[in-house]
């Protein structure tokens, strides 16, 4: 959207979602600095708990949707921004969506997926009776 951004995402393995998104707006501020002194972030922002799958696709439908419920668009995939191809038809847009495509393809292409498939935590190896691992 030209004023907000929407994102529907997942808890991170390594750190809490606040420091996600800490990170994600002090990146996007650094890159996009508007005039000396002017913020690029509000301090406010909005968020839901999804705690089922038809919840998940009511928000993901309502997050396709609203470029065309603003009229900025006429179809949900005319909007550059959007992941509705990405659902729809599997293609890559302007963002990266993680989605059983993407990690099929980083599957095939030998790299790795998601965090889910590493430990985020490293084991200590078992020691042998000497104490060395």
């Amino acid at each position: 959207m030209p004023e907000h951004v929407h994102l529907l995402v997942s808890e991170p393995p390594r750190a809490p979602l606040s420091t996600m998104l800490q990170m994600l707006k002090q990146n996007v501020a650094r890159r996009l600095r508007g005039p000396e002194g002017s913020p690029f972030w509000l301090p406010r922002y909005y968020d839901f708990n999804v705690w089922s799958e038809a919840k998940r696709v009511e928000k993901l439908r309502y997050l396709h949707r609203n470029p065309v419920t603003r009229g900025l668009v006429k179809k949900p995939e005319d909007w550059p921004w959007s992941s509705f191809r990405h659902y729809l038809l599997g293609v890559d847009g302007v963002v990266e969506i993680e989605s059983p495509w993407t990690a099929r393809r980083r599957e095939r292409d030998g790299l790795l997926t998601t965090f889910q498939n590493q430990n985020p935590r490293p084991v200590a190896k078992e020691r042998d009776q000497d104490g060395a691992p």
